[in-house]
């Protein structure tokens, strides 16, 4: 829906829901990058500004939050006294999982610290995580 913003002609309130399924279960990473990457991608857009964010509880509850820090990633990796080097894998879609694993396998021999999915990327089930 679209509501005026008090005082003003040419600015509006758009009120946006998505259905719950569009996201992975537990993904606060997936909404948002679904939602500021996509949306504020967008050329003919001009001036918009996210203000609000609302989640319903059955989606709120498959998220248990972050299990440890940047200190613990760092012991994993053993890497120290540098930035962390990272890539985003592409394309980020139309490759099987075997495809894909390739690629980050690739990434990681030729030095990378971490790959990254791309914002659209997360377990679905043409491509799950485990499979790739």
């Amino acid at each position: 829906r679209i509501e005026d913003v008090p005082g003003s002609d040419e600015q509006f309130y758009a009120f946006v829901a998505y259905p719950i399924d569009l996201f992975e279960e537990g993904s606060v990473v997936n909404v948002f990058t679904s939602l500021v990457g996509n949306v504020f991608g967008l050329k003919a857009i001009r001036g918009l500004r996210l203000e609000d964010v609302r989640f319903p509880i059955a989606y709120v509850m498959t998220c248990g939050g972050p299990p440890h820090g940047i200190q613990v990633e760092r012991d994993i990796l053993n890497k120290y006294g540098r930035p962390l080097l990272g890539c985003t894998i592409k394309p980020k879609l139309g490759l099987s999982a075997k495809n894909y694993g390739r690629a980050v396998y690739e990434c990681l021999r030729g030095g990378l610290d971490f790959p990254k999915d791309d914002e659209n990327v997360n377990s679905q089930p043409f491509m799950r995580w485990k499979q790739r």
